[in-house]
């Protein structure tokens, strides 16, 4: 049997707009913006600094990015705190911490900076040992990253449907470590670059169907965005070029 290739598998997903979704992903994001408050400006896609605000932190919250690097939206967060509360901004992988330290480093004023720690933790393991310890969380997870692979001919060579299920996995456990480590009360945003219903509102859906009454979720609004069964995604053949970018936002109970 033929392995499913990159496009029959959106196109089971997108049907007829796979085609224009596709066109939309092979050009360059040229809608870019940056925070205010910056020493030096770090240019983002409009989506992504949306998707850090859903945050809506008050200054002196504990904060969590736990997928951060390469760090824009620990830094539209770090605007918000002004050097406040704690922000956590956490990588796996050693270089790319390295890179989001020099991003904070160049972008950040140095009073906006003492407030930030950067770890290499795993997230899926986080709310084992950190339990009910910050006001919010950014969950911005590892995924398909389609727009990235699309363009990429050698990411697009190696890519099988297995991929998406491994990721949905890490991406749940992900989601339910976020909400160990969460407050009551507080609020996780989840997001992803991913066009995969499967990687965003599914993996919502399951953990609210697996643990009834644990969580709520807050109704956002993206520009551009588009309503799912559990929040909203950006896409760049509608949106101007911006995205692809998913967002849930929801408040522990």
């Amino acid at each position: 049997m033929a392995k499913l290739s990159f496009d029959d598998f959106y196109r089971g997903i997108w049907g007829g707009r796979w085609e224009s979704l596709r066109e939309a992903m092979l050009s360059e994001i040229d809608d870019k913006d940056t925070p205010a408050g910056l020493v030096s400006p770090y240019y983002m896609d409009k989506a992504s600094i949306e998707a850090a605000l859903q945050l809506s932190p008050s200054e002196g919250d504990d904060i969590l990015d736990m997928c951060a690097a390469p760090g824009g939206k620990s830094i539209v967060i770090a605007t918000l705190l002004k050097g406040t509360g704690s922000l956590t901004s956490n990588d796996r992988s050693p270089e790319r911490r390295e890179r989001m330290r020099r991003a904070f480093e160049s972008s950040l004023p140095a009073h906006w900076r003492g407030n930030i720690r950067i770890t290499g933790h795993d997230a899926s393991k986080w709310g084992v040992y950190e339990k009910d310890a910050y006001d919010r969380i950014l969950l911005d997870a590892p995924c398909s990253s389609e727009r990235h692979v699309i363009n990429s001919p050698e990411h697009l060579s190696i890519w099988s449907p297995s991929r998406p299920k491994r990721l949905q996995a890490l991406q749940y456990s992900m989601f339910a470590s976020a909400m160990l480590a969460l407050r009551k009360g507080g609020i996780l945003v989840y997001s992803t670059c991913s066009v995969n219903s499967g990687e965003d509102e599914d993996i919502i859906a399951r953990f609210m169907k697996k643990h009834p009454g644990e969580a709520e979720e807050i109704k956002i609004e993206l520009e551009g965005g588009e309503r799912r069964d559990h929040g909203m995604i950006v896409l760049p053949d509608a949106a101007g070029g911006r995205g692809p970018l998913y967002v849930a936002k929801l408040r522990k109970i």
